[in-house]
């Protein structure tokens, strides 16, 4: 199967683009692309799969130069990898600083050994933290919701109220919590407050995208009530 065709491409709004990972025999992540003045693209994944994703978003009509912003969920490979392939570019970086601590200072290096891969070398230039931030013209909300990796961050638009969650939540899942930081407790607190936002999307970084307001709360739901108790 060529990599092209390994992700599903979706127009969700005039401005978000879903590049959704459909590979059952490779791992990846679903990638978004926030376009407008935004222009970031979120967790870019794994390197190998980085052309394919470039190759799809330019067929959208978004070039490699269009990015400015690399937003990144957490530091896990299939996650984080690729943001090696701008670092040293005019491209914004972006990681939390927790997360930027666990990757040099924790345990974030050494899940790249456990999958056979070298830690990359990003040069993160945008720390991000709790609070509102801006890019280009939008305001989004930044959440701490550790608990997958202790400095996962999920992303917030209030304009169009989609919730960009990493591996925080999923369609009727939830991220692992036994790699080296994980925290069952601290993700179950982390998605009881992703609950409280309203999103109308739910944009996770595995599996399906939740549409409707409805939907995504009873996504929550679901999750608080079935999925907990195992965690």
């Amino acid at each position: 199967m060529e990599k092209e065709r390994k992700r599903n491409l979706m127009k969700l709004t005039d401005d978000i683009y879903a590049y959704e990972w459909k590979n059952f025999f490779e791992n990846n992540c679903n990638s978004f692309y926030i376009g407008g003045s935004v222009q970031a693209l979120i967790d870019p994944g794994l390197k190998a799969h980085l052309p394919g994703l470039l190759e799809q978003m330019e067929k959208d009509g978004i070039k490699r130069e269009d990015i400015r912003y690399i937003i990144n969920t957490h530091s896990h490979p299939d996650h984080y990898e690729a943001s090696e392939f701008f670092s040293g570019s005019d491209v914004k970086i972006a990681l939390s600083a927790a997360e930027m601590d666990f990757m040099t200072k924790g345990q974030g290096a050494y899940l790249y050994e456990l999958f056979g891969l070298e830690a990359p070398k990003v040069q993160v230039n945008l720390v991000l933290n709790d609070g509102e931030i801006k890019l280009g013209e939008e305001t989004f909300r930044l959440v701490h919701t550790p608990g997958h990796s202790p400095g996962s961050v999920s992303l917030y638009w209030p304009a169009k109220k989609a919730l960009f969650s990493g591996d925080v939540i999923f369609s009727q899942n939830v991220g692992r919590t036994d790699f080296p930081g994980g925290d069952s407790n601290l993700l179950k607190e982390s998605i009881r407050s992703l609950s409280t936002l309203g999103a109308e999307y739910l944009l996770a970084g595995h599996l399906g995208i939740v549409k409707g307001g409805r939907n995504v709360a009873r996504n929550f739901e679901f999750v608080i009530e079935r999925i907990f108790s195992y965690l």
